[in-house]
């Protein structure tokens, strides 16, 4: 059976921070191998590794002779970590690795030129992170209730907009989409997270699945909340989405909310091990299609599709916003241990959309929804 390679840093790379769970911003290696577990890092991260209580060897860079190449006249860096991993490799007697799909090439060209069977098998390390451990699951927790309270905040501050003749304000500033985010990210960050963006977007933008938002915020206005708030100390996301709008929603948004509903409810009884996340996604183009609705499923091969139902029901979610298992034309079984969207909605290019989404933890007899937070159309 081939050893367990990776080479990156924790903080960007999810695979490496599933293993050690922990922030080191710089560049190191984990291997398992002959029962082992092995860390290989610049001496002053090291601490880091005893606290995690996970039975990981923790080794300075100059265990395997860091210091003779560093000295070495005219190296550069990257000829340095091009020599210095393979040797390290060889040195913990690997000769046989099994790597995620985002593994450097230069250190597989350099490895493999070593004599180490270099092999990538994304689908080995998606496995292993699609159950949760325990701190990842609080983390996951801690980021929904974060989302939930900027949630919270965004509405909050709609509530307060009044027309002031060109559109709306709040306490003397316009309203706008960057309003709107500045006060959903103060609340992630008063729960322990942070969001490089969120979607919070307006009137027609609405109906375009990631158009992350922008500009006025006008009276009547279908408004879309999309958080995905990522949690400070476990680097776990969560993600859920609420629609709502600014006075008498129309009889066509009405009805988009109402089917979105009913597609959540009827997908999240649907959810229990075993079961095939394209076999939901497919039970709801179906029930879209039969209410007189576009969908994915439906439509030409090679048409692209603008107007009704047309992407993916769900995503794994941990510690990456989108991960595996899909729930989508292409799906896996779920299995216990999985977090995973439900995220129907329905769209008229130029006009509006409505998108509701809830965070589900798939458990041994069934599901438990993770988001608490109601469904309100109207503001």
């Amino acid at each position: 059976m081939a050893d367990v390679l990776i080479i990156a840093d924790s903080v960007r790379d999810a695979d490496l921070r599933h293993h050690v769970p922990v922030g080191i911003g710089d560049e190191f290696l984990y291997a398992e191998t002959d029962g082992r577990k092995v860390v290989v890092t610049t001496s002053f991260e090291l601490h880091k590794i005893p606290p995690l209580d996970l039975q990981i060897e923790g080794l300075p860079y100059e265990e395997y002779g860091y210091d003779a190449l560093a000295d070495r006249p005219g190296i550069t860096k990257y000829e340095l970590w091009s020599e210095y991993w393979p040797g390290v490799v060889q040195a913990l007697g690997m000769t046989e690795v099994v790597v995620p799909a985002n593994f450097p090439v230069v250190y597989a060209d350099a490895l493999r030129k070593a004599g180490v069977d270099v092999r990538p098998d994304q689908k080995f390390f998606d496995d292993r992170r699609r159950v949760k451990s325990a701190a990842e699951l609080a983390g996951i927790r801690r980021a929904q209730k974060a989302g939930e309270a900027g949630l919270r905040a965004g509405l909050a501050l709609l509530r307060r907009a009044v027309p002031d003749g060109s559109g709306l304000s709040v306490d003397g500033k316009q309203l706008t989409c960057e309003l709107l985010k500045e006060h959903v990210d103060r609340a992630f960050a008063e729960h322990g997270a942070a969001a490089d963006d969120s979607i919070v977007s307006h009137g027609s933008q609405t109906a375009v699945g990631h158009d992350f938002g922008s500009g006025p915020v006008e009276p009547g206005d279908v408004v879309l909340f999309d958080l995905f708030p990522r949690d400070r100390a476990s680097a776990c996301y969560a993600d859920m989405t609420r629609t709502v709008v600014l006075g008498e929603p129309s009889d066509e948004i009405r009805e988009y909310h109402r089917l979105c509903k009913e597609a959540l409810d009827r997908s999240l009884t649907m959810i229990r091990p075993g079961v095939n996340g394209r076999d939901v996604h497919v039970m709801v183009s179906e029930f879209f299609h039969e209410n007189g609705q576009q969908t994915g499923m439906h439509k030409a091969s090679g048409e692209v599709l603008r107007d009704g139902f047309y992407h993916g029901l769900g995503h794994g979610v941990g510690l990456e916003v989108h991960e595996q298992p899909g729930l989508g034309r292409i799906g896996q079984p779920l299995v216990a241990g999985d977090v995973i969207t439900l995220e129907p909605g329905l769209y008229r290019h130029g006009y509006a959309g409505v998108r509701l989404e809830d965070l589900i933890l798939v458990t041994e007899d069934g599901c438990e929804n993770l988001t608490d937070f109601p469904y309100d159309l109207k503001l």
